[in-house]
């Protein structure tokens, strides 16, 4: 049975923090552990996760911001279950920041977090509502509120993160999935095929290809799809429902095929990044990037960055296989950024852009400002399309388009409807002196005529944004680079512990919400020690000095216009 916990809002006449020495109850209080009681537990609200939980009068749950903190904790610490565990047992700052004041509150065995991952994976499986990254966004939402933070600009990064899993060549991973199958295999049936798994299961898959000689890997491919084919076959009536012959279809299909009913090994190149990487982990895969391999997820990071915010706050995490290229990315956040948030410019690197985001981005009336552009580079000899004059939209009525010699010309669609036209005069082009580098094109009629795609305007605008924006827009990107390095710290080497894409999505939202509340409590922080009376003192007899030596210098002015400064202006009469 659901209930909200709101015993922590009734603060005990007596508890173990009371008894701490006032100095170190004052440090507990100022410490992280009360910020991220007071800016994330005391905010997240318990109500979406009501439907974890039955209708019908049984014992109440364990807290759910309770369970949801540790799991936030765990992530942005790197911790184990069992340190996670003991952390909550013994650890007062912990235990603080999940509202608890007495050591004997709150004890629950550390299964009940295991069921509590497995209704929530459950639940996202059924709707594909994932309630800890609508938490975040809910918890986010107020965090903008509470602070103030404009949200009209935001960044945007991505980075690879390795899944849990073994790293296997061709040969292994196809033993393994056999080796699965037997598994699944009934007694009577592991009898009748034991010859043909009797060459798969004698040690692990690794000790298989370890009595290879590198020749000798193309005939035993062949043996195992033979083998695989004729499993598929017989074995389909009894197990194809079975989650193991699933994935033994899917490897059978990445890699073999049948040509003219004769089995045909694909060679490494056909093979997509797509394809199963371990049976462990059916959504991670393959790619790389910067010369380094990745068998895992990409994780996309959204963040304010108005230079007048007092912070930066994270507003969205996503993760996706690390084939799913940024601009997909882009796309499928945009509709929810701007709706929660009111984004207005979006700062990123080259990879966003693309002639379908170009319309999405323009229906959302959001600009794109990236700090590159895919495609060719330009060559400084030639002109282009971005270094003319450009209209906003060519869909609102006659629309000119301005040469950089300061020509205009009017803009209308071609015949096919599938350009647009603009029509210069071919006297003025050709006396231009910079007709050798100009795209405009002469034409035996007499005119001079530029044609030009939607999608060529679209990234024109891109390009001359890029352009005209100065040095500190284009930076606004650039300090993204180290939220992606905080996001991934807790994770070494760029692994995560966890294997699937759900779990690895709650692991780096998690990682998200306690980096913003470590700002939170950076900012908090400062403010603390700019209030202090040393401060503020400090600060009077700077602001003092400032005004002393402003009226030093207006009335040696004032003195100096009336000739005066030199007659006073001695050792014995000094300012």
């Amino acid at each position: 049975m659901f209930r909200k916990n709101t015993r922590h809002w009734q603060i005990p006449l007596t508890s173990h923090v009371d008894e701490l020495p006032e100095p170190l109850r004052r440090r507990l209080e100022n410490s992280w552990a009360g910020t991220f009681y007071r800016e994330f537990f005391s905010r997240l609200d318990e109500g979406p996760f009501a439907v974890l939980y039955s209708d019908l009068i049984s014992r109440p749950n364990v807290p759910v911001n309770v369970l949801v903190g540790l799991e936030f904790l765990k992530a942005a610490n790197g911790w184990t279950d069992e340190e996670m565990y003991d952390h909550f047992c013994y650890d007062v700052q912990v235990r603080y920041a999940l509202g608890y004041r007495q050591l004997s509150e709150g004890c629950f065995d550390l299964r009940t977090l295991y069921y509590f991952r497995e209704r929530l994976a459950q639940h996202a499986q059924e709707t594909g509502e994932n309630l800890l990254e609508r938490a975040f966004e809910q918890v986010t939402g107020e965090q903008l509120r509470a602070f103030s933070i404009k949200s009209g600009k935001q960044r945007m990064d991505s980075t690879l993160l390795a899944s849990n899993i073994r790293q296997m060549g061709r040969i292994q991973l196809l033993v393994t999935v056999l080796q699965r199958v037997w598994r699944m295999l009934s007694e009577a049936d592991q009898q009748r095929y034991a010859q043909r798994f009797e060459r798969y299961t004698k040690g692990h898959p690794g000790q298989y290809i370890y009595r290879l000689k590198k020749e000798e890997w193309p005939e035993h491919l062949q043996r195992i799809g033979e083998d695989m084919r004729t499993l598929l076959q017989e074995l389909q009536a009894a197990y194809g429902e079975q989650p193991t012959y699933a994935v033994l279809a899917r490897v059978f299909a990445e890699h073999f095929r049948l040509e003219k009913e004769k089995l045909q090994v694909k060679e490494a190149s056909e093979l997509s990044a797509r394809s199963l990487q371990s049976p462990d982990d059916l959504e991670a895969t393959y790619r790389e990037k910067h010369g380094k391999s990745s068998r895992g997820y990409v994780v996309n990071l959204t963040e304010t960055c108005d230079p007048d915010n007092p912070l930066q706050l994270v507003t969205k995490i996503q993760v996706a296989p690390n084939v799913t290229d940024d601009s997909a990315l882009l796309a499928e956040a945009l509709p929810d950024l701007k709706e929660r948030t009111g984004l207005e410019e979006l700062y990123t690197d080259g990879a966003y852009g693309s002639a379908e985001n170009d319309k999405r981005l323009a229906e959302q009336e959001v600009t794109l400002i990236q700090s590159a552009i895919r495609g060719r580079k330009r060559k400084e000899e030639r002109l282009y399309l971005d270094d003319f004059t450009l209209p906003g939209d060519t869909h609102n009525g006659a629309l000119n388009l301005t040469c950089p010699h300061a020509q205009q010309a009017p803009v209308r669609g071609a015949k096919q409807g599938k350009s647009y036209r603009a029509t210069f005069d071919a006297q003025v082009c050709g006396n231009c002196p910079l007709q050798p580098r100009c795209p405009v094109q002469p034409r035996k009629n007499g005119e001079a005529v530029l044609l030009f795609t939607e999608e060529d305007l679209r990234r024109a605008q891109r390009r001359r944004r890029m352009r005209q924006a100065d040095s500190g827009e284009r930076n606004l990107r650039s300090a993204t680079e180290a939220s992606i390095r905080s996001l991934k710290h807790p994770f070494p080497a760029g692994k995560l512990p966890v294997r699937g894409r759900f779990r690895a999505a709650c692991l780096l939202i998690g990682s998200a919400a306690v980096m913003t509340v470590r700002r939170i409590h950076r900012y908090l922080q400062s403010q603390i020690a700019g209030n202090r009376p040393g401060e503020q003192a400090k600060r009077m007899t700077k602001r003092l000095a400032e005004q002393a030596e402003h009226v030093f210098f207006f009335g040696r002015t004032l003195l100096q216009a009336f000739g005066l400064y030199r007659r006073i202006n001695s050792p014995v009469l000094t300012w």
